[in-house]
């Protein structure tokens, strides 16, 4: 699922270091759209002009990210399917399969072989982390309301920026440090008049936080060579089958015979069956969304209507599962969100400066 984010899951970011929140259930990075923009291999908008195909593709992203939130939600909360290691194997090889045959028989972008022994263990470093970040992400959710969930997860940028400072000595401008201080003000905030407020769920949604951030730092050093650099659909080809590997025993030895498990449960009630199919599809439809909405507009544009985004799906939870919200907590997301506005604009102005 999946970084879920994180329900991971936030987002699918960039692999610079200047990523913003966005909660991408799988957290895989967007590659920048210039050496795709003119790809013949996508050709959906033949049917229809630009401007409505960039509108459908980004409808699509919110729903899909929305839609993979609400039902994580709904199945570890409310249907009482309590196995948040298993749902993100579940996620990674639906994702493994669907990428698969998205590169090789639908060709949406060409295939990317792994050119080294160490570039395969830098590819299962980060699907290490990402592991990590999907499962406190997903697991959250069991204690902790979606709104509140995405509140947490738009402070990224301020997880990003304190991994890029220790890893690798980059320093940033006072104006972007200044932007992250709301960032952080603002959970402060809504952690403090949240009703429904569970402090291991928190502690693990910052743990998730973290770890899709410390992701796009790590990747940014890792894959950084021309010869290393995968396509983000490439890279999860690649990413997924190991997340699921890794995955396997801890689902194993925490979770018990969770497959024989969910086999019984599918017996009794088949719509299981859906929920999970349709779950790990959509948490796909996630990364594939992501990759179309950065190739028909920029990564730009992609993280601010990331930054949307974790307002709309906040609203969607509270007007679908009804949790409660008061005043405080509502103005403590709006000032992390503006916060993470901020801090967009600050590092667009760094750039300027320092080019």
């Amino acid at each position: 699922m999946v970084e879920a984010q994180t329900w991971t899951t936030r987002r699918m970011s960039n692999p610079r270091l200047d990523t913003t929140a966005n909660d991408q259930v799988l957290d895989i990075p967007a590659t920048p759209p210039g050496d795709v923009r003119n790809n013949n291999a996508y050709t959906g908008g033949s049917y229809f002009s630009p401007t409505v195909t960039t509108a459908l593709i980004i409808a699509s992203w919110y729903l899909s990210n929305i839609g993979v939130l609400l039902l994580n939600k709904y199945l570890l909360s409310f249907y009482g399917y309590r196995y948040p290691i298993f749902l993100t194997m579940l996620h990674m090889i639906a994702c493994a399969a669907y990428s698969y045959a998205s590169i090789n028989f639908l060709e949406i972008v060409p295939l990317q072989h792994i050119h080294s022994k160490r570039q395969f263990f830098k590819i299962l470093a980060l699907s290490a982390i990402f592991c990590f970040s999907v499962v406190c992400g997903n697991t959250s959710l069991r204690y902790l309301p979606v709104s509140f969930n995405q509140a947490i997860g738009a402070t990224t940028p301020f997880f990003t920026a304190v991994f890029a400072f220790i890893i690798t000595c980059k320093k940033e401008t006072a104006e972007v440090y200044l932007a992250l201080l709301p960032v952080v003000f603002g959970i402060v905030i809504a952690s403090n008049s949240e009703p429904l407020f569970h402090l291991f769920g928190f502690l693990i949604c910052v743990g998730s936080t973290a770890g899709r951030a410390l992701k796009s730092v790590v990747q940014g050093i890792l894959l950084t060579s021309e010869a290393e650099k995968l396509h983000s659909m490439n890279l999860l080809l690649y990413m997924a089958p190991m997340a699921a590997l890794i995955l396997l025993p801890f689902t194993l030895y925490i979770e018990g015979n969770v497959a024989a498990v969910t086999v019984e449960k599918a017996r009794g009630d088949r719509f299981i069956v859906f929920l999970l199919i349709g779950n790990a599809t959509v948490a796909y439809l996630v990364n594939l969304t992501n990759f179309l909405v950065t190739k028909h507009t920029s990564a730009l544009t992609l993280q601010v209507l990331g930054n949307a985004k974790a307002a709309v799906a906040a609203v969607v939870s509270v007007l679908i599962f009804k949790n409660p919200v008061n005043v405080m907590g509502i103005t403590g997301f709006a000032v992390t969100i503006m916060g993470v506005v901020l801090y967009s604009e600050a590092k667009k102005r760094s750039k300027v400066t320092t080019h």
